[in-house]
């Protein structure tokens, strides 16, 4: 399994390994031992369809040389290159035996059942009419200390820049009940942290006990109810799908951990309207405003967009006084690219040299702000949940509630506790602490 992209990627892989599992399928640690290889892909960033080709191209050579000493390699293209350019994928490599959307991969045995006794490849990219986890196996393989769980998917927000809802559909939500039971057999698997998974996650609406629309926040006072379970994250937000109850969860919830991505794209209206993000600079501000009332140790995470088409100095500008007025722990930034199908893709670009202008500017100011969040917890005592051995002999290593990674000398007896740790040392991406006393000696 070769995964790219978004968390959900990975979550879609792990279950597309679950559903592969009654076959006899098993991980292999290289495509030379696999029987069938699948290229989850994202379709996100530029140039992402030529990445998979890129990729196709080395992976027949594979197929080849196994050909060659009589075993047959199931080659398969999943994800949202597969959703968006499937006919594509087959008429430039028809040595691909299946391209599956992401709506459709619990379908993956019966499609692996007609390409191994037929000729020519099978192709799944309609969105079905059947919700996918509903057909998923309950059984699935433990995630770890840390897990994904999907519990929406799609979008019907149209971004101008987003291709999205064109490869993983209308939003739609799973039922409370089976998130809540997946949620439960991860923590009877060893996790201790959950992170939800959506592409507009805080507008799951999912049905509850009584068959009416439940909300997130509804979801996540629930599931903080599961013992053992010790953390709850969730991503991707939307600024328009965040209301009253779930701002009043990160107030109430311990285990609701202070972090939170909320993108916002640009500071500019005038870009924000182009964008079709359906909120201003000023709504924005408010409802960090509101998060931060509910919950005073809240740190932010965002996404930027520079070189939208339309988008001026004064638009930029904008950006980075809503940057500064914000002050982000961390950020993701692109420069914009476009997507086939999407409404900006027709519009005219800007300039290469003036949009990369002003993402390096961006990112220096977002690094600068980075570094001052993780200069704040030096000399604090913070609780991390650690989670693996670390790179330095006696090392251990885990995070805090706000995601960053620390590093301790330590026991390795203390995975899978959290501890608290004073934070020693911080460093642009990392933090350095020591134990306290009592701990060291555990």
């Amino acid at each position: 399994m070769i995964t790219w992209g978004c968390q959900m990627n990975v979550y879609d892989s792990g279950r597309m390994a679950d559903v592969l599992a009654p076959l006899g399928y098993t991980p292999t640690a290289t495509p030379d031992d696999a029987d069938m290889i699948i290229l989850n892909t994202c379709h996100i960033r530029d140039k992402a369809a030529e990445k998979v080709f890129s990729e196709l191209g080395r992976l027949r050579v594979v197929q080849e040389a196994r050909k060659a000493e009589g075993h047959r390699t199931i080659l398969a293209v999943a994800g949202c290159v597969a959703q968006a350019e499937g006919a594509e994928i087959l008429a430039r490599a028809p040595f691909v035996d299946i391209v599956l959307g992401p709506q459709t991969y619990h379908r993956l045995p019966e499609m692996v059942a007609r390409a191994t006794r037929a000729a020519g490849a099978v192709i799944e990219t309609d969105f079905p009419t059947e919700d996918k986890f509903d057909h998923l196996p309950n059984a699935a393989a433990p995630q770890g200390l840390t897990a994904f769980l999907t519990i929406q998917e799609g979008c019907d927000k149209f971004c101008s820049f987003c291709v999205v809802p064109y490869t993983r559909g209308a939003e739609t939500s799973r039922s409370e009940a089976t998130v809540i039971a997946e949620a439960r057999r991860l923590v009877a698997q060893g996790s201790r942290e959950i992170t939800l998974l959506g592409q507009n996650v805080n507008a799951w609406h999912g049905l509850d006990e009584n068959g009416q629309p439940s909300t997130l926040g509804q979801l996540a006072r629930k599931l903080a109810g599961i013992e053992g379970l010790e953390r709850i994250r969730y991503t991707t937000s939307h600024p328009r799908d965040m209301d009253d109850d779930l701002i009043a969860a990160h107030g109430d919830l311990p285990a609701l951990m202070p972090f939170l991505h909320l993108p916002v794209q640009s500071g500019s209206d005038r870009m924000l309207a182009a964008m079709n993000r359906k909120h201003t600079a000023a709504e924005y501000l408010h409802l960090v405003e509101r998060l931060r009332a509910a919950r005073p140790d809240l740190a932010l995470s965002s996404d930027f967009i520079v070189g939208h088409p339309g988008e001026t100095e004064a638009d930029f500008e904008a950006t980075l006084d809503l940057i500064r007025t914000v002050k982000y722990a961390s950020a993701f930034s692109f420069k914009y690219s476009p997507r086939p199908g999407t409404p900006a893709a027709g519009l005219p670009p800007i300039a290469d040299d003036i949009a990369d202008r002003r993402l390096q500017t961006l990112q220096a100011l977002l690094r600068d702000q980075t570094t001052e969040f993780n200069d704040s917890k030096s000399g604090q005592t913070v609780d991390v949940l650690f989670t693996h051995v670390g790179r330095q002999p006696g090392q251990i290593g885990g995070r805090t509630p706000w995601l960053q990674p620390v590093h301790v000398l330590g026991p390795e007896s203390l995975i899978g506790q959290i501890v608290p740790v004073h934070i020693a040392q911080a460093r642009p991406s990392s933090l350095y602490g020591t134990l306290l006393e009592e701990r060291a000696c555990a």
